[in-house]
């Protein structure tokens, strides 16, 4: 770290040293000065020495394992229960080293972001951005042709997200409430039919009637307006590293339900060499639509890195980011690649090839729909974080009672959605497929492209090769994913 005192030279010193001329450091030829880490080359060359991460509210702050926590409660969604499917699409081998590269990019994107925030940081003397924030100063702080343009990437960046999470919230809400039906119309009508159906001295004539019946349910409509209050109640939570503990247990329950089916898997895992290795390759898109989707967390990246203690531990090698994926990875391709060898379905979930009837299985579903509820707090959160930046200046006078009525007003929204349209997940399908492909993929390389630009790219311009594949693998997720969710849609309109 240079010396506080130490003030960046003139145009002379530039070219006539003196006697501190190793201490001083160049600001016009800075680019060749300083090529490997722009962040660090910012804040050295940074005349008042701006630490934009002393200004943070540490009081609220959460640290390394809270963010930790977070991130894998983010990741760990309920897209982890699709891989399987995406195993089916791909095969064994294809599948696994696929996933791995799926990671790779999902990770490298959301560190590029915060990587570009560091250095935005410093250049407009900021403590922390949104990610629409970031957008914008990109823009704003780059080339001059840009300047004038700025407020487009934010606004589009803000809807693009508010609408993908808010989405999310109302897919949650018809899984959760789904999840706990299945199990209570179980136990309420449809057990009593099957054990008729086991009596070995019932008649064949009414086994087949009561067989022949279709299972009698509850309206899906009454159990998502029954979860209204306690959802109400969980966005109450103030602040992330209150809602940490919430998504500790939300960890818990999703790890407890994914042992169990585990150990459904490992019951009968005999038929391994009859499984195919790699898949059709017109279902490649499909693999990829779902792993991306499952995976991706860009929209909780940026509110985890403000709200951290020590931002910049959230990247480097062993940073919280790596650290998290890692693990993700790794049960993202057991489950994946355990679950297809066990049922080889075309299920959309694994859950779907449990029994009912099973204990164990019932314990499972009940589980993932308290994992998704526990989660709804943290997608909201996103949600809430774009909404409240845009309304908070109209309502100075009591802001802490109007941000508990947005959350509120916000949930009955989410709920009303739920309730209009029960198979709205095809539809928040579409809208992540296309979103998440823009957000998670194209923007994250846009941002790095536009902040590198006057300190260049590497040496043989690496980082626009890099990117440059980045953007193709964006662009094939984004047609077939969308191509994918627009077949789900057509697929629930002809039933």
């Amino acid at each position: 770290m240079a010396d506080n005192k130490i003030k960046g030279p003139t145009e002379l010193h530039t070219f006539l040293p003196n006697d501190n001329s190793k201490q001083e450091l160049t600001t016009k030829y800075k680019v060749q000065v300083i090529p490997k880490d722009v962040e660090v080359a910012t804040s050295l060359t940074d005349p008042d020495q701006f630490d934009p991460f002393a200004g943070r509210d540490c009081a609220t702050a959460t640290s390394d394992g809270q963010t930790l926590t977070h991130l894998l409660k983010a990741s760990l969604g309920t897209g982890i229960l699709s891989m399987p499917l995406a195993f089916y699409k791909a095969g064994l081998v294809f599948g696994i080293f696929a996933t791995i590269f799926v990671s790779l990019v999902c990770t490298h994107c959301s560190y590029i972001l915060v990587k570009c925030a560091h250095i935005l940081y410093h250049k407009s003397r900021k403590t922390e951005m949104s990610y629409a924030e970031v957008a914008e100063a990109t823009c704003a702080l780059g080339p001059k042709f840009l300047r004038k343009f700025a407020f487009i990437p934010r606004y589009f960046i803000q809807i693009s997200l508010f609408l993908t999470y808010y989405g999310t919230c109302s897919a949650y809400t018809v899984i959760i409430a789904e999840n706990f039906r299945e199990v209570f119309d179980y136990y309420m009508y449809n057990k009593t039919n099957i054990n008729y159906l086991n009596d070995p001295t019932f008649l064949n004539g009414t086994v087949e009637a009561v067989s022949s019946q279709p299972a009698v349910g509850t309206n899906i409509r009454l159990f998502i307006a029954c979860l209204l209050l306690p959802l109400i109640l969980l966005v109450w939570v103030p602040n992330l590293k209150v809602l940490a503990p919430v998504s500790m247990v939300a960890n818990f329950f999703m790890a407890t339900g994914l042992a169990i089916t585990f150990y459904y898997i490992f019951q009968d895992l005999s038929h391994i060499s009859e499984v195919p290795l790699v898949g059709n390759i017109s279902d490649f898109p499909r693999f990829f639509g779902i792993t991306i989707f499952a995976m991706e967390a860009i929209g909780v990246v940026m509110p985890l890195e403000n709200n951290m203690k020590t931002p910049r531990n959230f990247i480097g090698t062993c940073g919280v980011m790596n650290k998290g994926m890692s693990a993700v990875t790794v049960i993202y391709i057991l489950l994946g690649f355990l679950g297809y060898v066990r049922y080889r379905s075309e299920n959309s979930i694994i859950t779907m090839d449990l029994d009912i009837q099973e204990i164990p299985a019932q314990v499972v579903k009940i589980l993932v729909g308290l994992a998704v509820f526990c989660t709804f707090g943290l997608q909201f959160f996103v949600c809430l974080d774009i909404a409240w930046v845009g309304m908070k200046d109209y309502f100075t006078k009591k802001p802490l009672l109007m941000n508990y009525v947005l959350r509120t007003v916000m949930v009955i929204g989410c709920v009303l959605i739920a309730i209009a349209v029960p198979t709205i997940a095809p539809l928040i399908g579409l809208i992540g497929a296309f979103c998440f492909s823009i957000l998670g993929l194209l923007a994250p390389v846009g941002i790095e492209m536009v902040v590198l630009w006057d300190v260049g790219f590497g040496r043989f311009n690496w980082i626009v090769i890099k990117n440059i594949l980045i953007t193709i693998f964006g662009i094939f997720a984004l047609i077939f994913g969308s191509r994918c969710a627009l077949y789900d849609i057509y697929d629930q309109m002809i039933k």
